[in-house]
């Protein structure tokens, strides 16, 4: 008579159980899975720590990254994150807010739920500790030099205060926080992130300056009326801006008019996108042999993310260039200016186009 598995003493049900994964068809990245989901040599990977509530909307996500990971990007960079939700991955870029030690372990960024974001909402509502994640080195050029200026200026607004507080952060624990003046936009106090720690680095840093803008109660701020206001030395400083699209495009206009424009330093969360929409059509992946019927408000890349294709990415906003790839044939348009380009092999950026009829790309 045949024991059944469970009678079998526990160390003879490891061998065997250890004998079925050295006999099955598997990669050297799956051995190292087995041993610690965070080893990977194929891709990098993090394990969720804890989901923090920052306001009703937003949360802190701690990251305990594995293989791969050095802890030396510069205050400002974003970070890619890819999660994998109702069986599909999912890829966003958001700025990290942990200063880059490794004293802790972990990295964190800070989410806002946006109310169309499927991914957004899932991040903050819906993600569990224990979570593997996959993870993009950091990137972006909106970083806080090392040593930082005498004299800054923060100007933030929602959650562009988020790449700042990562700069606010690392000046505070290397003990080089200079002169600072902080201007922050948001509805109001319970809306407004890290608030509380904000207020604290005031306290412990006299010459870190906060002046916080609640529009329900101030209105609306105006770089353009308020600047001289609340920062009457603007000019003097080394300028970092990040919010929403209006602020930026206010400030680029306020610092161009004083002649400043190259102290001043943008960061935009989305691309400008112009009116309109390309036709769309049939995307054909050459290299996968997947093709996917899109609509012209559809970037390419996230049609070929919906198609389950690893689409290469950085920024999403038609910035950092690491999403390009050739179109072999076809017409595609660009969402920022409207320009179309034609198939030819010339390269294109997928996360800021769309088709303008059917395409070929070569990936």
């Amino acid at each position: 008579m045949t024991s059944s598995p469970s009678r079998l003493p526990l160390a003879v049900r490891h061998l065997r159980t250890a004998a079925a994964r050295l006999t099955a068809p598997l990669l050297p990245d799956d051995y190292l899975s087995m041993i610690n989901q965070l080893w990977s040599a194929r891709e990098l990977r993090g394990r969720v720590v804890s989901v923090v509530p920052e306001a009703a909307d937003a949360a802190t996500l701690v990251i305990k990254p594995g293989w791969g990971w050095r802890f030396d990007h510069q205050p400002g960079q974003y970070v890619g994150i890819g999660v994998a939700v109702q069986g599909r991955f999912h890829w966003r870029s958001y700025s990290l807010t942990s200063a880059p030690t490794s004293r802790h372990g972990t990295i964190t960024i800070t989410v806002k739920a946006m109310p169309e974001g499927l991914l957004s909402q899932h991040l903050v509502r819906g993600l569990e500790p224990g979570t593997i994640v996959r993870l993009a080195l950091p990137q972006g050029e909106f970083v806080l030099p090392d040593p930082p200026p005498p004299k800054l200026l923060f100007v933030t607004g929602g959650s562009g205060i988020t790449p700042v507080m990562a700069m606010l952060r690392t000046m505070d624990v290397r003990g080089s926080l200079t002169d600072v003046v902080l201007v922050h936009s948001a509805r109001d106090a319970d809306t407004m992130l890290f608030r509380d720690e904000l207020h604290d680095l005031h306290r412990r840093h006299p010459r870190l300056e906060l002046h916080e803008q609640l529009t329900h109660r101030d209105g609306r701020l105006s770089l353009a009326r308020d600047l001289e206001r609340v920062c009457p030395d603007w000019r003097e400083r080394h300028a970092w801006v990040c919010g929403p699209s209006a602020m930026l495009d206010e400030a680029g206009k306020v610092w161009g008019a004083a002649g400043l424009s190259d102290s001043l330093h943008r960061e935009r969360f989305a691309a400008s996108l112009v009116g309109g929409e390309s036709a769309g059509g049939r995307v054909h992946f050459a290299a996968s042999g997947l093709s996917a019927d899109v609509d012209g408000a559809t970037t390419l890349m996230q049609a070929g993310e919906r198609a389950g294709i690893p689409m290469p990415f950085g920024c999403r906003m038609g910035i950092c260039h690491t999403c390009v790839v050739p179109l072999a044939a076809g017409r595609v348009r660009d969402l920022r200016t409207g320009e179309e380009h034609s198939g030819d092999h010339q390269k294109i950026q997928t996360c800021v186009t769309a088709a303008a009829g059917n395409c070929v790309l070569d990936i």
